[in-house]
């Protein structure tokens, strides 16, 4: 890790609830396609987290300060590979309530910080 600054941010998201389905999106995770990896940490994504139980997944990203929401939505965007992911994926999550329509995971709001 570099000595800059970085940030976390944590983001919530549903799988279907289908133990099957639990199953095979957790079997993909234990071997992310390269080129995945290669598109989280070209974001300035310095690490990642996914935590889960029962159906309900729990994000951690930890950045540094040339992170960019906007540009890493555009990078996403415009490659094949992070496409063709996220359109897999999709096979095995569902939108929390309130989420506008293509919408993932979705920003928490920290509440409280142990000092």
């Amino acid at each position: 890790m570099n000595d800059q600054k970085q940030k976390k941010y944590c983001f919530a998201l549903d799988l279907k609830d289908d133990e099957k389905l639990i199953q095979e999106y957790k079997n993909y995770h234990q071997s992310v396609w390269p080129e995945i990896i290669a598109s989280i940490r070209a974001a300035g994504i310095e690490d990642l987290e996914i935590y889960a139980v029962n159906n309900r997944l729990f994000m951690i990203m930890t950045v540094n300060n040339t992170f960019s929401f906007d540009v890493k939505s555009k990078m996403d965007a415009t490659n094949p590979k992070v496409q063709e992911w996220e359109t897999l994926m999709w096979k095995y999550q569902q939108a929390l309530p309130n989420t506008k329509k293509g919408e993932k995971w979705l920003l928490m709001e920290k509440i409280f910080q142990l000092d």
